[in-house]
């Protein structure tokens, strides 16, 4: 077994189990481009980190000061920032960079905002908001937004209408259900489509269709996915597997707008792959 498909297994296994060990899982993604990567060494700083941070705190602390402190560590203190110079760096999308170097995406650092809060007896989980991943910490009484990607910013509702806003327009109208918790498995995929998007960005084809093949691997019937790897693996070469994903997303959604296009588009693809062989 190589490497890859060692990594894409336990990438697997963990995504599957519930609950779902986050960061571990994030750093199976990161396995793929880092072989060598140390599991326990990323884990230990996730321990240290949050040892750091209640240290600083009398015992007792509520989740209102707790969070407080944890926002003036990570991001004060050790500097964990949004990387606005180079957003679209791969790096920012691997956990292990993001701790070594401190910069990330919104996702990456929301990652690490849960698990150190978690760490540190916080209730924090993550938010798919439309264009801006965020974090939750529960309250007693109710439940504070946090952006880590602006170091650690409070957003109170009307800068969460204002951001709705911004990324979707005005016709959607904010509504709780926006800052629904995603499940780790959703925030691994939504990591995996970020590389993706990256690694295209960069003309980077077999990364990107490996970053697909692993979002099918815990998706199998997302249909975004299985057009994107349909078109990686059409620009690659692979005329079979290109037809074989279309045919997938016909199957599963018999009624697309474009299905008559689809079916035209297999027809080609499966005599392209008749002349190769």
């Amino acid at each position: 077994m190589d490497g890859a498909e060692a990594s894409r297994r336990l990438l697997k296994r963990l995504v599957a189990q519930d609950p779902t060990d986050l960061a571990r899982a994030a750093l199976a993604v990161a396995r793929e481009e880092y072989p060598e990567l140390d599991e326990g060494r990323y884990l230990r700083v996730l321990d240290e980190l949050a040892q750091s941070v209640q240290s600083g705190l009398p015992s007792g602390a509520s989740p209102e000061r707790r969070v407080g402190r944890l926002n003036s560590y990570l991001f004060h203190d050790l500097g964990f920032a949004g990387n606005r110079t180079d957003y679209y760096d791969p790096r920012n999308s691997f956990l292990n960079e993001v701790l070594d170097r401190r910069l990330g995406i919104p996702l990456t650092l929301c990652i690490v905002y849960i698990e150190v809060g978690r760490r540190c007896g916080l209730r924090v989980e993550g938010v798919g908001f439309p264009g801006h991943f965020l974090c939750k910490v529960q309250l007693d009484g109710g439940e504070l937004v946090v952006d880590p990607f602006h170091r650690g910013q409070l957003l109170g509702l009307e800068e969460l209408k204002r951001r709705l806003a911004a990324a979707v327009g005005d016709q959607v109208k904010f509504d709780a259900r926006i800052l629904r918790s995603a499940r780790p498995r959703e925030i691994i995929i939504r990591m995996l489509q970020n590389l993706r998007s990256v690694y295209q960005e960069r003309n980077d084809m077999p990364r990107a269709l490996s970053a697909v093949d692993r979002l099918l691997l815990l998706a199998p019937e997302n249909i975004r996915g299985l057009r994107e790897r349909a078109q990686l693996c059409e620009q690659l070469g692979g005329p079979a597997a290109a037809a074989a994903d279309l045919e997938k997303v016909l199957e599963l959604q018999p009624g697309a707008p474009d299905a008559a296009a689809l079916r035209a588009r297999v027809r080609r693809l499966r005599g392209a792959s008749q002349f190769l062989n």
